[in-house]
């Protein structure tokens, strides 16, 4: 490899690595970039994709345990809370996304709490019903106080100030 170069690519025909590119734009709506090349040994044209490959997204469990971050688990931990509650399958998917993009910017280790906290603030502005509910879990409630406490922390953090 040369410095400052990726993997450099052979060509299909003849196997050489010298090629030039002649054209190159997105593709796959943003996902990839399609370049179109040409062998300088025997003149043969070919394409390339390139794609972004993202670094896996692991999560530190209380235990020390590491495991790959799963969308599926955001979403499965909120539609239990949201259970009998109006919100869209597709209103949990959007959730599960913004929070993972939100993880990806924090670094490629991210531990339970954070991903508890991201969801958590999603779901203040979504419903507060599923809120309280998915807080009750992640948060550990012993007793009917602890729900008190946070729906008192909810109406506060929500309610506008009268003047």
């Amino acid at each position: 490899m040369e410095a400052g170069y990726g993997r450099r690519v052979r060509c299909p025909g003849c196997s050489n690595f010298d090629d030039k590119v002649v054209d190159s734009r997105l593709a796959d709506d943003g996902g990839s970039i399609r370049r179109r090349r040409e062998c300088l040994g025997c003149g043969r044209r070919f394409t390339t994709y390139e794609r972004l490959e993202e670094l896996p997204l692991v999560v530190v469990k209380r235990s020390g345990q590491r495991q790959p971050f799963a969308r599926d688990k955001v979403v499965a931990g909120v539609r239990a809370a949201a259970k009998n509650r109006p919100i869209t399958g597709a209103a949990m998917d959007g959730l599960a996304s913004e929070v993972e993009e939100q993880l990806r910017l924090d670094g490629p280790e991210i531990t339970t709490e954070q991903v508890g906290r991201a969801v958590l603030d999603r779901l203040r502005t979504l419903d507060e019903v599923a809120y309280v509910r998915f807080a009750s879990v992640y948060k550990g409630f012993a007793d009917a106080g602890d729900f008190e406490r946070e729906v008192g922390l909810l109406t506060k953090a929500t309610r506008p100030k009268h003047h």
